[in-house]
């Protein structure tokens, strides 16, 4: 990486900043996702080795900066997961997972009031995130100290409310209103999600797959009718939609 950036190194790695960087870390996170969805060791390999360069190219640039090397990232690294790991570094004690958690949540508040701030049980979630990664990553923390639905059952209750609320609003004609119930339906059906075992985003981005391949199926058979999705009529379109899903299910 000092060699790219170098005088003799390469133009583009040399113009590059943190700025610069961002959508890169962005696309590797997801191809390392999509790597881990795949199942080939190979490509999470390979996809891990582009991302960990982009950590790499970070260090280096705040190292010519003067702010820290790579060997200070991994020693700070190591201090802190070893300090929130005392029941394998130290002589406390964990039974269960739940346990664990619990117990890095109270050494991170520990660690920020020692640092002269109040932290939240919920603090450490990028607003970045993909809003059904984020909504659960939240829930997920609030969990943790018991702010929680019992299961899923009782938050497909809530989830029910929330409808209610929305179709209120949209038959009110409150595009304000409307926009704020539907939002809590989705926060809610992210918590039955999370409460079945179930990623939501995971889950969403099943649904818009299914869509795909049905959609495609339909643009497929009408042309080969010698039609398009654009020229039939709607009823039509309905029919196309309903023989592509009976198509899929019987395979």
């Amino acid at each position: 990486m000092r060699r790219l950036r170098g005088a003799a190194g390469c133009p583009w790695d040399r113009e590059q900043t943190r700025t610069s960087l961002k959508p890169y870390l962005i696309e590797e996170t997801y191809e390392v996702l999509e790597a881990i969805e795949s199942g080939r060791a190979e490509a999470l390999r390979e996809e891990l080795g582009d991302l960990l360069f982009q950590v790499v190219f970070h260090a280096e640039i705040a190292a010519e900066r003067g702010e820290f090397t790579m060997a200070d990232l991994l020693g700070h690294l190591v201090d802190k997961m070893v300090s929130r790991h005392p029941h394998v570094f130290a002589d406390a004690s964990v039974q269960t997972p739940g346990q664990a958690l619990a117990q890095w949540e109270t050494i991170k508040q520990r660690e920020a009031e020692a640092r002269g701030r109040r932290r939240s049980i919920i603090d450490g979630v990028p607003r970045a995130l993909p809003a059904l990664v984020r909504a659960q990553r939240i829930q997920s923390k609030a969990a943790r100290v018991k702010f929680d639905w019992p299961d899923a059952g009782a938050a497909w209750g809530k989830v029910e409310e929330e409808l209610r609320e929305a179709g209120d609003a949209l038959a009110g004609g409150d595009r304000g209103r409307f926009a704020d119930e539907l939002g809590d339906v989705l926060f809610s059906l992210v918590n039955v999600a999370r409460l079945s075992s179930l990623d939501a985003e995971d889950v969403l981005q099943g649904a818009i797959e299914k869509f795909r391949r049905r959609f495609t199926t339909m643009e497929d058979e009408l042309s080969a009718s010698g039609k398009s999705v654009a020229s039939v009529s709607p009823e039509e379109l309905e029919r196309s939609w309903d023989a592509a899903k009976a198509q899929e299910r019987s395979r």
